[in-house]
């Protein structure tokens, strides 16, 4: 009982510094972090503990996926080089300097087990850094590639992790008997998820109960996970290839209300995991610390905040550079075509390097018994707890500082996706004078056919001609989507008003 009495207390505290973080201007990981700290010096707090082949699943599977829903392939595939330059190059310069450093520090720790250490702090977290940019309204662009970055970047990040997990198991580390079988792990995850995703479409579009649904796609989630789990593939490339392609769903095929339900929950377990995760580390600090001798009780910390220090140079060293390069290159379109067109681009981009629920979820998840486990969990707190204080306190001045001009790439496809939605139910609406049609054709402009003020919604001729034009919009959206010309920003935001226009049109059940 005490155990479920310190989880709501914990979430309720959490609801409260979230209120708090946003009217101080604060990103609400921040704030969770420091909660974390400050209940871990509470006396008597309970520890919570979970089996460490459960917390990656519980913790990153749904957040992944949450993840790469919202990932729109057409900017992924529009920023890939510098995306694939984080992804794959500043991971691995993270890991090894990371490797490196821990090394010099602790000479007898295993070289399997410092790079495990590097792996697991080398991906960034969007989350924080996103909720600083949306009040400030940053590039998109700059969004974009961040938001890549982050999504796969835990699955390079985690797949290293756990070839060093295995290499300590085993007792050596070969990384040239470890790239074939990266690599067939990697393509055999990608036809995994994309062949589920695929079978999850077709059977969720055939479920209209948004409930049942909801629970459906919980399991789903979880199933995806633990079956490549269990076919020795990576949980983390399966969901992300899952989650990119299960996106790109059209509008009708799925039901409104399912939709419209399922977005909502998950946004709230996103965040619940979220304050799990961040207060569950910080409830562990105090009996790490507590199981540290006197000498490492003074040296452990100042070693952590030379790693912390050596995290947040490489990235942006190496940020710095890539612009650099390609500013310098011969072919002007590299420049156009990197994250830094300008130097402000690439210091936004190399200080949004904060560290999150993945990192916390990976040092969790490392076994009882590992060699330095109580270091790598110190390690990655304070690198976590670092990175949004540091960095996070300081982006939303530094955002105002670099003074970005107005970005309206999202606004004006936005506008753009209403237009062709207005237009392909206007088309339906041809020949047709009848009086409703009449009212329609004025009322359907205004947020996709909301009715004015002093109309009634819900007679019988509107809301069958509304259930002849809402298809159609739906056709318009799928159509820009697929062609490139609309992102999926735009798309999500135009599809959320259809799905409420035709939840409003739907006779009354009273």
């Amino acid at each position: 009982m005490i155990i479920f009495e310190t989880i709501l207390l914990l979430l309720l505290g959490a609801a409260l510094l979230s209120i708090l973080a946003g009217r101080i201007g604060v990103p609400y990981p921040t704030l969770l972090a420091l909660g974390g700290v400050v209940l871990a010096l509470v006396p008597g707090t309970p520890q919570l503990g979970l089996p460490p082949d459960l917390i990656l699943a519980l913790f990153v599977a749904p957040v992944l996926l949450d993840a790469a829903h919202d990932t729109s392939l057409r900017d992924l595939r529009a920023n890939w080089r510098p995306v694939l330059s984080l992804v794959m190059v500043a991971v691995g310069l993270t890991t090894i300097a990371v490797a490196v450093v821990t090394r010099v520090f602790l000479p007898d720790m295993p070289w399997a087990a410092a790079i495990a250490l590097g792996a697991l702090l080398a991906p960034p977290d969007a989350v924080a850094a996103l909720a600083v940019m949306q009040s400030v309204a940053p590039p998109h662009r700059i969004r974009s590639i961040l938001e890549g970055e982050s999504l796969l970047n835990d699955a390079s990040s985690l797949l290293i992790y756990k070839l060093a997990l295995a290499a300590v198991a085993v007792g050596a580390f070969r990384p040239a008997d470890a790239l074939p079988a990266f690599a067939l792990v990697t393509v055999g995850s990608v036809v995994v998820g994309w062949l589920l995703a695929r079978l999850v479409i077709l059977l969720t579009s055939r479920i209209e109960h948004p409930a049942i649904a909801t629970i459906l796609q919980f399991v789903m989630t979880f199933g995806v996970w633990i079956l490549a789990e269990r076919l020795e593939l990576s949980g983390v490339v399966t969901i992300v290839v899952f989650g990119l392609t299960a996106g790109r769903r059209t509008s009708a095929s799925s039901h409104t209300s399912v939709r419209v339900l399922s977005f909502a929950t998950w946004e709230t377990v996103t965040l619940v995991l979220n304050v799990l995760a961040f207060t569950m580390i910080g409830l562990q600090l105090r009996p790490i610390m507590e199981r540290l001798d006197g000498a490492e009780r003074a040296t452990y910390p100042l070693y952590a905040l030379a790693i912390l220090a050596v995290v947040i140079v490489v990235r942006l060293a190496w940020v710095l550079f890539y612009g650099a390069a390609h500013r310098l290159s011969r072919d002007p379109g590299d420049a156009l075509r990197s994250w830094t067109g300008t130097l402000k681009s690439g210091v936004l981009v190399g200080w949004s390097g904060m560290r999150g629920i993945v990192t916390l979820a990976a040092a969790l998840a490392v076994p009882e018994g590992f060699p330095y486990r109580d270091f790598i969990l110190l390690v990655a707190f304070m690198v976590v707890l670092g990175t949004l204080v540091i960095q996070g306190l300081t982006l939303k001045p530094l955002l105002r500082a670099l003074r970005f001009p107005v970005d309206t790439v999202v606004s004006g496809e936005t506008a753009a996706a209403r237009t062709a939605a207005m237009d392909a139910a206007m088309q339906t609406l041809e020949g047709d004078h009848s009086p409703a049609a009449e009212r329609l054709r004025h009322e359907y402009g205004e947020a996709l056919g909301i009715a004015r003020a002093g109309d009634d919604p819900r007679t019988s001729s509107d809301n069958a001609l509304r259930q002849r034009m809402i298809p159609a919009s739906r056709r318009a959206i799928d159509e820009l989507r697929a062609e490139g010309t609309i992102g999926d920003e735009a798309y999500r935001s135009v599809e959320e008003e259809l799905d409420w226009l035709e939840l409003s049109s739907r006779p009354s059940t009273d």
